[in-house]
This record gives structure tokens, sequence and C-alpha cells, in this order.
């Protein structure tokens, strides 16, 4: 990338409203890595958990459009049932597998993957996009927060049960958000006890966890490609439930699910080469922390990974 575009791209990042929005896309297609190739997914499988709606959806899809087999993965069977019918329908020919499990149900997960890990033999792509952002503080059938165990403990323990199902050039990919700059990794009060609960406060602490664990598993996953990745600001139903006054704020600058979608299909498809932190947004590797700020202090991640294994019964290696 010549000198001016990369200035370009970096200024854009770093002013956040032009990045984040439907202008970062607009302005990067000009510059960014070639599309993957149609087809070129054909012959592997991928699954996208929280696939019923939203970014989900459009991952799903696009991959589809790759030629990929999709398992798609919902916590409610009609929800799940109904988008394999509809895509079905409309590509015909096309390999979907529904897949219902509760990320944030550890017994759940394990059930799940048990019987999944006895179906599937290779795995080439695992994508955690299923997400919570709950107004009131919640917990899980194993007493945990819910967005803790939803973007941290499921997906950790999700990972380490398909370990030995991921191919060896096998893509997994972290959904994040651009939300989680303004929150710094804490090792103490993982279940949000302390003070009064705020669930944006828990998403964005939890989606900073997910970059942490994403590089984690970078180093566990020897030889595969691990990344984290934010989608920008996208017209979801999370946002225009869960954060309404910011969805009406910024309605006319949100992306697509399909923009929300763009890296992580891009990178499931290309397996591009990656250093830590492994964190991408418009398929270009960004900073996991804003310019002033230090990177992650290495005690506080070594105790929060210790803390996270114990919560998700993860042996940490």
């Amino acid at each position: 990338m010549p000198a001016l575009t990369r200035l370009a791209d970096a200024l854009l990042d770093r002013a956040v409203v032009p990045g984040y929005s439907k202008l970062g896309p607009a302005l990067r297609r000009r510059w960014w890595p070639a599309d993957p190739v149609r087809g070129s997914m054909r012959g592997r499988r991928v699954l996208v958990t929280g696939a019923t709606s939203g970014i989900g959806t459009a991952i799903a899809e696009e991959l589809l459009t790759l030629g990929a087999t999709v398992h798609v993965l919902g916590r409610d069977r009609t929800r799940t049932d109904d988008l394999v019918a509809r895509l079905t329908r409309e590509r015909p020919g096309a390999q979907l597998h529904a897949e219902v499990c509760d990320v944030g149900d550890l017994d759940a997960v394990r059930a799940w993957a048990a019987d999944f890990t006895s179906r599937v033999a290779d795995l080439h792509g695992l994508v955690h996009n299923a997400g919570a952002l709950p107004a009131q503080r919640s917990e899980t059938a194993q007493g945990h927060e819910l967005t803790l165990a939803v973007h941290v403990l499921g997906p950790h323990l999700m990972t380490a049960l398909l370990a030995d199902t991921l191919a060896a050039d096998a893509a997994v990919v972290w959904m994040s958000s651009g939300g989680m700059y303004g929150a710094g990794l804490r090792d103490d009060d993982l279940e949000f006890t302390d003070g009064e609960y705020s669930g944006v406060r828990a998403y964005a602490r939890t989606k900073r966890m997910q970059v942490v664990l994403a590089a984690e598993w970078a180093r566990r996953l020897r030889g595969r490609h691990v990344y984290s990745t934010h989608p920008g600001w996208v017209a979801t139903d999370g946002v225009t439930t869960s954060i309404p006054a910011f969805g009406k704020l910024m309605a006319p600058l949100l992306r697509t699910p399909a923009d929300g979608a763009d890296t992580t299909v891009w990178l499931v498809a290309t397996r591009p080469p990656s250093r830590p932190p492994h964190f991408w947004h418009d398929r270009a590797q960004r900073p996991s922390t804003l310019g002033w700020e230090r990177g992650q202090d290495p005690g506080t991640v070594r105790r929060f990974l210790t803390a996270v294994d114990d919560l998700a019964g993860v042996s940490g290696s």
C-alpha cells in the first residue's frame, strides 16, 4: 500500500466516525485487497455462531456465495431452521446445516460440540459472532454473567472442544467491536458484580476480552489463522434495540450487515498473514489500543487467561 494511501487509511481509523461508518468501506474499497475469488471456498466447511440475524446471516450468505458449506448456529431451533429453509430456497444447491446451541450455556456447548465432532471431521472456518447486550445483569444456567458467558466463556470452550477438528489451515475469527477501545482489560470482577451494572460497559469489556483471547488462541493453535475483527457501526436489530438513541442518531451513517460481515468473510476466505494482536477492520490490521495507551500488561493478560480457563473448564497451554 503506498504511503499516502496508508496515511489516508490511518486517518479514517483515528477519526472514528468516517472509519466506522458506511463512509469507511465506501472509501477503502478503492485500495483494499482484492475480493475472494468466487467459488474459492468450495469444499470448505465453516461454522458461524449467532447466524440467525444481522451480521451473522450476512456472513453465512457471503460464504455460500463463495461456495462454502456453512453450518449456521443459533440458540432457537425455529429461527435456525427457518434461516436454512430460506437460504436453501434462494440458493438451490447451497450446502447448509442448522446447528442449535445456546453459546452462553457451557453444558449445552459441551453437549453440542460432542455431537458436532462426531459428524464433522474437518472444519475450515469458525466464526464467533454470537452476541448479547442486556439492559440488566442476568446469569446463565452455570451462574455466569450473560455477556461474559456469550462473548468469552462459551466461545473459549467451543474453540477448545473443536480444536482437533480444525483443519491445518483453518481460520478462526472472533467478532469484537470498536467499543472495546473504551474498555481496558481487567483480571478481576469478570462476573460484573462490583458496583452498578451497565450492559454497555459489560459489552465493551467482554469485547476487549475477545481480542485478548483471539491473540492467545493464535498462540495455542499453531499453524491455524486466528483473528479478531470489528465490523464498524452496523444497522442491526441489536443496535436499534439495545442502544436506540445511538441507532437513531447515526442511522444515516450506519453500515449494512453485508458491510459489517465483509472483513470476517475476507479473512476466512483468504487467511492473510497476521501479527499480534491480530485485530482487523476493513481488511487491514489495526492497533488494539489507542495511540497514547501502552499495550496490554503481560501480568494482567496472564491472570485473565488463567481465570477464563478456570471458569470455562479449559486446560491452558
